[in-house]
This record gives structure tokens, C-alpha cells and sequence, in this order.
């Protein structure tokens, strides 16, 4: 029941990182649903570095975070998870974070290649816990989560793993993703979704994380 679509806020771009834009291309990059205090992380509860955390691309945060609740929820403590062959399955695509780090002259640290590696992604929470399962990063642009949890179905189905961790992020640090996409007219100019309306124009950009636990039927419930 709330309306998370506003403004782009300053935390993810100014107006110095956005060039003149004539309309209705201006209007159609104003909007979007944004995750507020996505850079924040309690790194000293996964171990993380204050100086990896810095290069981390905060996709990579929310991962850990949201994917670690999930494994609790599923009653899935570090005892039970370490050396086990629980899987984990990452929907992601580029946030960005690369002209982020070049912005901040951290891109050529020691961390900032695994920091904003897409790849990288999927085995954070895997390291973090010992899990020994698979751990797959996909990237198919607006399918991407949906690809994972197939995965994830299917690591189960095959014998490959025992639980499956399916994770789906979503940033926007940079502005120019949603640009080419307003160029091409594919975003709302008033920020709204009207599906099957007279008044659609387009749709809006949005961030996120979402996660859960998959695991096998036991033989008496195949």
C-alpha cells in the first residue's frame, strides 16, 4: 500500500552526472523506485574488511544480507550449513558500481575486481557459510531471477545440492542505463506503469532484493 516511485535521489546520481537531456527524454529518467540506504552494510558481522567493503558493488551487500535471513528463516544455522552442499543461485545484472569506483579513484584497489565482479556475486554467501553447492551467477536482463530459481529447482532435481539458496538484486548507481532506456522511449515520463491504460507511456525503473530457500521433497513427500 505504499508508493515507493520519486524522484531520482542524490545518493545514486546528480544533476553534474546527467547530461542535458531535451524532453520528453528528461522527463522519462526522473523516476524510479529507489532502495534507500543500500551503501550500508554491518561488514564486521560477515567479516568483511572496512576497505573490501568500500570496493564492495552494494548488490553484493544486499546478497549477503537478505541471503543470509533467508537461510535463518528456513532454520538453517552456520553448524548445519557449513561443508554442506547447499547451493546458491544469483540473479544480477550491472549496477553501475564500475563508474562508481572510477569516480572515487578506488577502481584500481585490491579489492575493487571482485568488488564489482557480477560473478563474484553468488559465491560470497558460499565462502561466508562454507557451503560446498553449486554457485551460479545468471545475467538473462529482466529474467535473470527467474533463470536462478530454475536453477535452483533443478540443482535439486539432479542431486547436485541439498537447499537452494535463489537470490534476485537490482541496483541503479548510474544514470546511464536509464538514459539509453529513456532515449529509446521504453520509460514513463510521469514514472508510472499503466498496463493495458490509455494513459501508458511506458514503465518505471525500480531496485530490489529477494530471496529464498528451496529444498528437496523428502521421499515421502515426492
Amino acid at each position: 500500500g505504499v508508493d515507493v516511485i520519486g524522484e531520482v535521489p542524490v545518493a545514486r546520481w546528480g544533476a553534474d552526472d546527467v547530461p542535458e537531456l531535451e524532453e520528453p527524454v528528461a522527463s522519462r529518467v526522473r523516476h524510479g523506485g529507489f532502495v534507500r540506504g543500500a551503501e550500508l552494510m554491518d561488514n564486521m558481522l560477515f567479516g568483511v574488511s572496512a576497505a573490501e567493503t568500500a570496493a564492495m558493488d552494494p548488490q553484493q551487500r544486499l546478497l549477503l544480507e537478505y541471503g543470509y535471513v533467508a537461510l535463518h528463516d528456513a532454520r538453517l544455522g552456520r553448524e548445519a550449513l557449513e561443508g554442506s552442499s547447499t547451493g546458491v543461485y544469483v540473479g544480477i545484472a550491472d549496477s553501475g558500481f564500475v563508474k562508481v569506483l572510477g569516480k572515487t579513484g578506488r577502481f584500481t584497489g585490491v579489492y575493487s575486481a571482485t568488488g564489482s565482479s557480477l560473478s563474484v556475486s553468488c559465491g560470497r554467501l558460499s565462502y561466508l557459510l562454507g557451503m560446498q553447492g553449486p554457485a551460479v551467477t545468471y545475467e538473462t536482463a529482466c529474467s535473470a531471477t527467474l533463470v536462478a530459481c530454475h536453477g535452483g529447482v533443478r540443482g535439486l532435481q539432479l542431486g547436485e545440492c541439498t537447499h537452494s539458496a535463489v537470490e534476485g538484486v537490482m541496483l541503479i548507481l548510474s544514470s546511464d542505463g536509464t538514459i539509453s532506456i529513456a532515449i529509446a522511449a521504453m520509460t514513463s515520463s510521469r514514472g508510472r506503469s499503466h498496463t493495458f491504460d490509455e494513459r501508458a507511456d511506458g514503465y518505471a525503473r525500480a531496485e530490489g532484493c529477494g530471496t529464498l530457500t528451496l529444498r528437496g521433497a523428502s521421499p515421502s513427500e515426492a
